[in-house]
């Protein structure tokens, strides 16, 4: 375990904490999920302080639950907190040292309210671009007015609070382009030994029914509009017979076509790891990802990658671990996906695990606390003990 000044303090009785998460983004396909579930099992392996999720759908110990309402046209992924103050009620009564919000909306806002009745600090993780899901969601002529709103609620909203973390430089970059000045980056990390080359399996691939030679992409995470799955059934039928799409995941956009297999989301790490390992080629085509878990998962199992090169994206991948596609047609994917066979999935699969374990959770977490830290810092300093 890497250690810090901030780090150290955290593992101190005398300075242990209570930290609350909250977020309506609360599906165990979702990144969201993920990194909140690697967070509290590495604060109670490493740290003496408290951790609360606060959400609408509770899963597991240490969890309160928000009151929502389905949130209409999610098929049941989500759900959605409207009533502000009672959530924020509920989030006072947990009596938190420190809350992080991972969505922009209602929770978000009673995320605020809560710290502020408190005195305590607030942090956001800015998880979503939130003009680039308006240009998705409102595409056509009312497309850049509605970029222009999303745009100027995301700046209200996260000027409010202590900080706001984002996982790439990119969205980093955005937020300050809107007007938010207390940003850091924060990048997303991977349970190195969970997801790892080793749990690729002959037997597993073999359930798929796959004829002799045919080269498997995958895919992993919600069937949404902006992850462009449409995009990657094209050009799958553009590579012809010997390649194959696996989808895992759930969503409104699920993928179809010759040759793609749809699977549901995975219920256990293991079985997603077996999955993503058991792959040749990893692919999203999403122009909207603020980090790219999933594509870090695969990368972990020792899978090369083919991605849409832009954004978080951009920042994971290169060269020497796949290929990013410049463009987002269907043929710049199969150009990308046919490169990544010619230059040797095997050697560009074993970068893509070294980079990787650059990323890995006890890695990524001290930097997280030393953010925590500073925060805390700022709004109670105390002084430094002497000798």
């Amino acid at each position: 375990m890497i250690s810090s000044p901030s780090l150290d303090m955290g593992l101190d009785e005398g300075f242990s904490k209570h930290l609350v998460d909250a977020t309506m983004f609360w599906n165990p396909s979702g990144g969201v999920h993920r990194y909140i579930v690697a967070k509290h099992r590495w604060t109670l392996r490493h740290t003496s302080w408290r951790h609360t999720i606060a959400t609408p759908m509770p899963d597991g110990p240490d969890q309160l639950i928000v009151p929502s309402v389905p949130l209409p046209g999610s098929h049941g992924d989500y759900r959605l907190p409207l009533r502000r103050a009672e959530a924020a009620r509920r989030l006072r009564a947990a009596r938190p040292d420190l809350i992080e919000a991972a969505d922009p909306y209602r929770l978000a806002w009673a995320a605020l309210d809560a710290a502020q009745a408190l005195g305590v600090p607030a942090i956001a993780f800015c998880h979503s671009n939130l003009e680039q899901v308006a240009a998705t969601l409102w595409a056509g002529p009312g497309a850049a007015l509605a970029q222009r709103a999303a745009r100027r609620y995301a700046a209200h909203l996260y000027r409010h609070f202590d900080l706001v973390l984002a996982p790439s430089r990119a969205m980093a970059d955005h937020l300050r382009e809107w007007g938010v000045a207390e940003v850091a980056h924060q990048p997303l990390g991977v349970d190195t030994s969970a997801f790892h080359p080793c749990m690729r399996s002959a037997e597993w691939r073999a359930t798929l029914g796959l004829p002799p030679g045919a080269r498997l992409l995958i895919f992993a995470g919600r069937f949404a509009p902006e992850k462009n799955l449409a995009t990657l059934c094209e050009a799958v039928h553009r590579l012809g017979p010997r390649y194959w799409l696996l989808a895992i995941g759930a969503g409104p956009r699920p993928p179809a076509g010759e040759r793609v297999i749809v699977l549901p989301p995975a219920q256990h790490t293991s079985t997603l790891a077996t999955a993503l390992a058991s792959a040749d080629v990893f692919v999203h085509a999403g122009t909207h990802e603020t980090f790219g878990l999933a594509v870090l998962e695969a990368m972990a199992c020792g899978v090369p990658v083919a991605v849409r090169q832009i954004e978080g994206l951009a920042e994971l991948v290169d060269a020497s671990v796949g290929q990013g596609a410049t463009g987002d047609t269907a043929a710049d994917f199969a150009n990308a996906i046919v490169d990544v066979f010619e230059r040797g999935p095997e050697r560009l699969g074993l970068a893509a695990r070294r980079r990787a374990e650059q990323f890995d959770w006890e890695q990524v977490f001290p930097r997280l606390w030393d953010h925590y830290a500073n925060v805390l810092g700022k709004r109670n300093p105390v002084a430094t003990p002497a000798g």
